[in-house]
């Protein structure tokens, strides 16, 4: 890479974007995001339906049909074409449910009736003379008891009223019979003193039709006397083998699951609109208004720690094309730690031949060292550089010029200084201090480290004033306004990172930078991946 001139950058305000159709993925982007939020809602919910399914008693229910007739005088009679309308069935439905037949249940189970009431239930099918009668308890037998005797009730009360109706009927019908039968008498007495003459044949003619009335009431009270009361018959008594438990218990644990996972939604959607973070390149286009200059991935596997090289060193590419020496860079964020983003462009920057300074004033700079050694180690070959030819293992024959093999030289049984000489005017051979020296023959200082044709060394920000690259591990912007006063005195990158950075932390950041006159070169966004 090498240094050019920095071009111009957008550094207004966030362009208006185009409005986009929202897609399923766009709906299901934040719960996915809210992952935890969903399922811990979720398992409160299963918990919930758990508890109530091991904690409250399963109910028993037992049904009773009763088939329900209308009151009629002569039974062997044709019914009608309304005959299905003869009896209304709400008001039956009403009567199975009065207070006559809760209190009777009650006395009977030794109940409260408002606990009588709850658990007893009556359906009326549509178009049809029908009761069916439902009733829920804790245990069967009580269950088949309390849904025959609710139709047995309903049936008695119902008996009972028709009998008052038809008790009031012929006593009203025994009334007339007497006051007809006093007159047919009175006309009688005086027919006997009249009788032959004009007026007796009047009285006669009145006692004529005195005795037809007479006849009209007894006959009609005989029809009333007849009529058969019963109110219909119980056609399906309530037993231990037909009783069913109330509901499908598992189902209780489904509903709990769907349920909570719903409420963790809607959680999530409320949780997200009050605390926005940036999701994607338009999120943070649209909080900086900065332009982009790379993403930085990690590995597929979740949780590893490591950023993609290749990455990394696209963004350096793309920093190195927009500052010149001396540079003075700061990495800054709002709330997050960008040492591993830092070291990663150091040692992608020094890889190319650059001597690049780190500066950190947190107490990082062992942290900064660790990774670029790490990073280092991951260089890719450089195939520029010559290959390092091989030791030949000791005591194997050295090729002569002509392609015969020399004689191979026996090794001395002293080494050099280990036999004193006899020479007086021999000399002192002093062995040569090497230092320290990395393969392409400069000398490295104990501070610096090598990587690939360039350096990296680590300081205080201080420390760098006399380098031409300078890289500042800023502290977080929000806590720490010392990577904005760095900034003034050169550019400033900003590291997103995604799914943590706030949309309104990232705003405020970079109107920090604007108010302080600081033209930042533009954005990275990180984790641009599952980790």
């Amino acid at each position: 890479m090498t240094d050019t001139t920095p071009g111009s950058w957008p550094t207004g305000g966030p362009s208006p974007a185009t409005p986009g159709a929202v897609t399923l993925t766009d709906l299901l982007r934040v719960p996915m995001h809210r992952l935890r939020l969903v399922g811990a809602v979720a398992l409160v919910g299963l918990l919930a339906a758990l508890g109530y399914v091991l904690l409250v008693p399963a109910a028993v229910t037992a049904n009773a049909v009763v088939a329900v007739r209308p009151v009629v005088t002569d039974a062997f009679t044709p019914s009608g074409a309304g005959a299905d309308r003869a009896v209304n069935m709400n008001v039956e439905s009403g009567i199975a449910t009065g207070t006559e037949v809760v209190q009777r249940l009650a006395d009977a189970a030794g109940g409260h009736p408002r606990d009588v009431r709850g658990a007893l239930e009556v359906e009326v099918p549509t178009g049809g003379q029908i009761l069916r009668f439902t009733y829920q308890a804790g245990d069967a037998q009580r269950a088949v008891q309390s849904a025959n005797l609710a139709a047995q009730a309903y049936l008695d009360v119902r008996r009972t009223m028709y009998e008052q109706q038809r008790a009031e009927m012929l006593r009203s019908y025994d009334t007339s019979i007497t006051k007809v039968a006093a007159q047919q008498a009175a006309l009688q007495k005086r027919a006997s003193t009249v009788k032959g003459t004009a007026a007796g044949d009047a009285v006669v003619a009145e006692l004529a039709g005195i005795n037809n009335q007479l006849t009209q009431l007894n006959s009609a009270r005989t029809e009333i006397a007849a009529v058969d009361v019963n109110p219909g018959w119980v056609t399906q008594t309530a037993e231990k083998s037909l009783a069913t438990s109330a509901g499908h218990r598992p189902l209780y644990l489904v509903a709990g699951l769907l349920g909570g996972a719903l409420i963790g939604i809607v959680l999530a959607y409320a949780w997200e609109s009050a605390d926005r973070r940036v999701r994607s390149v338009a999120d943070g286009r649209d909080a900086t208004g900065l332009p982009l200059l790379g993403t930085v991935r990690r590995p597929a596997f979740r949780g590893s720690p490591r950023a993609v090289d290749a990455d990394v060193r696209y963004v350096a590419m793309a920093v190195a094309e927009r500052v010149r020496p001396p540079a003075r860079v700061a990495l800054l964020s709002t709330r997050e730690d960008a040492t591993a983003l830092t070291a990663g462009l150091a040692v992608a920057l020094a890889a190319d031949g650059r001597e690049v300074f780190v500066a950190d004033d947190s107490g990082r700079t062992e942290r900064l060292r660790a990774t670029v050694l790490a990073d280092r180690g991951r260089l890719p070959i450089d195939p520029s550089r010559p290959l390092v030819p091989k030791p030949r293992p000791a005591g194997s024959p050295a090729p002569a010029a002509g392609g015969e093999a020399a004689a191979p030289r026996r090794p001395s049984p002293h080494p050099p200084g280990a036999r004193p000489s006899t020479d007086a005017d021999a000399t002192l051979t002093i062995p040569r201090v090497s230092s320290a020296r990395p393969d392409n023959g400069r000398v490295v200082d104990p501070d610096e480290v090598s990587v690939g044709v360039g350096s990296v060394r680590f300081g205080t920000w201080r420390q760098g004033a006399d380098h031409g690259l300078v890289l500042f591990n800023a502290p977080p912007a929000e806590s720490d306004e010392r990577g904005v006063a760095v900034a003034r005195q050169g550019g400033a990158v900003v590291i997103v990172e995604r799914d943590r950075t706030r949309q309104s932390d990232l705003r405020r950041l970079v109107e920090r930078l604007r108010a302080a006159g600081v033209t930042p070169l533009g954005f990275v966004l990180t984790r641009n991946g599952r980790a």
